[in-house]
């Protein structure tokens, strides 16, 4: 039997289809955004004049019916409130009508796990990078098996840095690629760098590049903050990976499709002796599938059945508190 999944965090709308650990099928369609970003209530009804369509399409996709289901997983969290209303409603709908289980995913935990399986590594250090947030997290037993934060945002993710610079420099989306393009090519600026141990903060660096851009180069503001973020990033995953030993190391989350980033972690992982890996970027980029995922895992590792009425939306559902039982 296989496992549905419904991501709807933001402003994708993303169905996969799982089974036993192989993704049948992968569908999304994404709310057009705009240089004034989003206003959640249209990105909802994005979804829910979609999401029907949608449905179909990742059935057709995957060559089953939705009697050949056997769990449904949706995202509780963190995200847009009505956002993740959609997806929650469309999941308590599936599960009542056909009689199958629902399973509560958190939106984070997902992004790593999705990466963890198709690189099969089994304890990895993760390093989360997206919009919403940037954390540094790992498996941890105490006091229950859960991924442990070692190291986070004090403030913004850094794909809401990344964002922000594109659309005050007058880049179109995809925001990420676009400063990572104007940034070949640049030479360096000092720029704000905030570390403390494990723990970094964005809004500074933020501040500076955008201030910058009415008498500096643009290719220089984006590559000086780019490199700057990023090293960031790399001094604190570095710090984690001498402090507990890990013996492999991810990114995943939507800033993970940076190539720059990637080359950076490489080095990072070489001078530990650890493996590095990610997810293919249709997988790094929000997606049913990895919902889906730790559905199917969690469907599979407790028997817990959770009650329909009881399954809500959480926009601050915290990685660390998800209690890890496969």
């Amino acid at each position: 039997m296989a496992t549905l999944g419904i991501e709807s965090s933001a402003h994708t709308l993303g169905i996969g289809i799982v089974d036993h650990g192989k993704v049948l099928s992968n569908v999304k369609r994404m709310y057009p955004i705009s240089d004034k970003g989003m206003i959640p209530m249209r990105v909802a009804d994005f979804h829910v004049k979609n999401v029907k369509r949608l449905l179909k399409d990742a059935f057709n996709a995957a060559g089953i019916s939705i009697n050949e289901i056997d769990a449904v997983g949706y995202t509780m969290g963190p995200g847009i409130g009505p956002c993740l209303s959609v997806g929650n409603i469309m999941a308590k709908t599936l599960a009542s009508k056909y009689n199958i289980r629902i399973m509560p995913v958190n939106h984070a935990v997902a992004h790593i796990e999705i990466a963890r399986r198709m690189n099969n590594f089994k304890d990895p250090l993760a390093l989360y990078v997206s919009g919403g947030n940037s954390q540094i997290l790992g498996i941890s037993d105490d006091p229950f098996r859960h991924y442990h934060v070692y190291g986070e945002t004090f403030d913004i993710g850094v794909g809401n840095m990344l964002d922000n610079f594109a659309r005050s420099a007058g880049l179109k989306p995809a925001w990420g690629s676009s400063v990572a393009k104007l940034a070949s090519g640049g030479r360096y600026i000092p720029m704000p760098y905030t570390v403390k141990g494990m723990d970094f903060a964005f809004t500074g660096l933020l501040t500076k590049a955008s201030g910058m851009l009415s008498n500096e180069n643009k290719r220089d503001i984006a590559f000086s903050m780019q490199e700057t973020a990023f090293s960031m990033l790399c001094e604190a995953t570095e710090r984690a990976i001498t402090l507990l030993g890990k013996k492999s190391l991810l990114v995943c989350g939507g800033v993970a499709q940076s190539q720059r980033l990637r080359e950076m972690l490489q080095i990072v992982a070489d001078s530990h002796k650890a493996k590095f890996g990610f997810a293919p970027d249709q997988y790094n980029a929000d997606n049913g599938a990895m919902i889906a995922l730790v559905a199917e895992e969690m469907a599979e590792s407790n028997s817990r059945s959770y009650l329909i009425s009881r399954c809500k939306v959480r926009q601050d559902y915290r990685a660390d508190t998800v209690e890890i039982t496969w």
